[in-house]
């Protein structure tokens, strides 16, 4: 066996380890530059939503409630405790976080698409910052809703590498693109021998 080949490999024990894989590759090949805890964040919110069902709240009767993101925005403005807000604000933003990168396909067949959940989202993160009276959570939340759109971008790449695509995917790309200028999309459409073009997206704003 001496003159075989030698591989190496890489062994993931968790899912939290092979999801940190996802994440550090995705915001390496997006250029994009963020603080430590940033990362940790996103990492964290793909391992409760990937690997448990807390993508939806429950009922009483423990069924899952789909709430429309205003009705969530409502009801944290009506809490009287600055907790509760946060706690409902961060809800929000890390649901249309995880929504519009992950299943950001299936928004494109919606009658609410993805810039409604790029503003909800991130006005909400916003909002958890401005209540939270921890300097370093203050910048977390902070950099989550000023780069929501670079986030949901990572999200959405890592969606291509953990679901299967169909020939129909390059179409909902450029449509991404029309309505959002995402960085990632134009990068895509142009490894597809594609050149967006601007004038287009001026064309249907």
């Amino acid at each position: 066996m001496d003159g075989a080949p030698k591989t190496s490999l890489k062994l993931i024990a968790r899912p939290e380890e092979f999801i940190y894989e996802l994440v550090r590759e995705a915001i390496s090949g997006l250029r994009l530059k963020i603080q430590p805890e940033t990362e940790f964040y996103l990492v964290h919110l793909l391992n409760r939503f990937m690997t448990t069902d807390t993508l939806f709240p429950r009922d009483g009767e423990g069924q899952r409630r789909e709430e429309p993101l205003a009705l969530m925005v409502k009801d944290a403005l009506d809490q009287t405790e600055t907790e509760a807000q946060r706690s409902i604000f961060r809800h929000v933003g890390d649901f249309s976080l995880y929504v519009a990168g992950y299943f950001q396909d299936s928004l494109n067949r919606r009658a609410v698409d993805v810039d409604y959940y790029i503003g909800m989202g991130g006005a909400a993160y916003h909002a958890v910052a401005s209540r939270e009276p921890d300097a370093n959570k203050q910048r977390l939340y902070g950099e989550l809703g000023q780069k929501f759109g670079r986030f949901v971008d990572v999200l959405a790449t890592i969606s291509e590498k953990t679901q299967p695509r169909t020939e129909k995917d390059l179409l909902r790309t450029y449509e991404v693109w029309v309505r959002t200028g995402s960085e990632k999309a134009a990068r895509a459409l142009q490894e597809a021998g594609i050149v967006p073009n601007d004038s287009s997206r001026k064309t249907v704003q």
